[in-house]
């Protein structure tokens, strides 16, 4: 068991441990055997917070969606432990059922529903923004969803700080669900999604004034941050190619200050790595995958991890873009 408290989600009464579980792995490259083993250890260390979507993982040969979603609910019934799991899933990216219009919800709930097994999911994001569509047609088409009892609460994804605000502010004039949490890309090699103001506020910010958690996908850069990507290396696995891609000035900065970091710890790369991202006054639970059970300890340790503030501002300056 990992000593480390639970935290709330937004202004939700949701609680969950500091790193959320990625299910994009779950019937991918884990298989049901292996990604069982994965869920067991990671609840046995006192992990509760689980994500996943309706589109994991079609882009795997053979699948069509829906994958991990069926293992995760296949695990919980076998555990018999749904009411100890907080799960989040999404909706929006899967072929056939694209978009957040009232429809595909309606329909793309129940899917959901019925491969996890359950009769509400905890956390329902809109899996991407549609800006050609106004913002209020994803929040009341989930707002009808909690209404139902299908949900408990609701999410954004790949929003920008400005459409996020003006969800929160229709959510607020209309008296209806707002998002709790919002899922963007960030890391120490990618802070754009996040801290960047280019068009209009960030999303830190916002979330930071709205009191929605910022939950980070691609927490360790597809593996770039676990440090198995360096000059002269090779890695056998199919996210290579776009780890690979960070191994630039600024990668090589980055992978310097995090091994001085770990090694004044004991501590791994990825672990610090998710370390500076819990550090973050917007985020609340990263996300991170493991698809093997050899993963998972590097991930958990993360949650009771404190850096220092000058080890935190250190991070950060390496992790900086410097221009030309």
């Amino acid at each position: 068991m990992t000593d480390a408290p639970l935290i709330p989600v937004g202004g939700s009464d949701l609680r969950v441990f500091p790193i959320n579980l990625g299910g994009n792995v779950f019937g991918w490259t884990a298989d049901e055997e292996t990604s069982f083993a994965v869920l067991d250890a990671y609840a046995a260390a006192g992990g509760n917070f689980i994500d996943t979507a309706d589109v994991y993982s079609a882009w795997n040969p053979g699948n069509s969606g829906g994958e991990s979603e069926e293992i995760i609910g296949r695990w919980m019934a076998s555990r018999g432990n749904r009411d100890d799991m907080i799960v989040a899933t999404k909706v929006g990216m899967l072929e056939g059922l694209k978009g957040t219009s009232r429809d595909v919800v309606r329909r793309a709930v129940d899917d959901s529903l019925r491969r996890l097994g359950t009769d509400r999911i905890d956390l329902y994001y809109a899996h991407s923004d549609f800006p050609d569509r106004p913002v209020e047609e994803a929040v009341e088409a989930l707002n009808e969803q909690v209404e139902l009892g299908k949900v408990r609460t609701i999410g954004a994804s790949n929003f920008t700080g400005q459409r996020l605000e003006q969800a929160l502010r229709f959510s607020e004039s209309e008296g209806i669900a707002s998002y709790v949490a919002i899922q963007n890309k960030y890391s120490l090699v990618e802070r754009g999604d996040v801290e960047g103001t280019s068009n209009g506020p960030s999303v830190a910010s916002v979330a930071l004034a709205e009191n929605v958690s910022v939950l980070p996908y691609s927490s360790l850069a597809s593996g770039f941050l676990t440090g198995k990507y360096r000059d002269g290396s090779t890695v056998d696995s199919p996210r290579a190619g776009g780890a690979s891609a960070y191994l630039d000035d600024r990668g090589r900065r980055v992978l310097a200050e995090l091994d001085r970091v770990a090694g004044a710890h004991g501590a791994s790369v990825s672990t610090v790595a998710l370390a500076w991202l819990l550090a973050q006054p917007s985020v609340g639970a990263p996300i991170a995958s493991a698809r093997n059970l050899e993963q998972l300890p590097d991930l958990l340790a993360a949650a009771t991890l404190s850096l220092s503030a000058d080890e935190v501002a250190a991070l950060s300056a390496a992790s900086e873009v410097v221009s030309a």
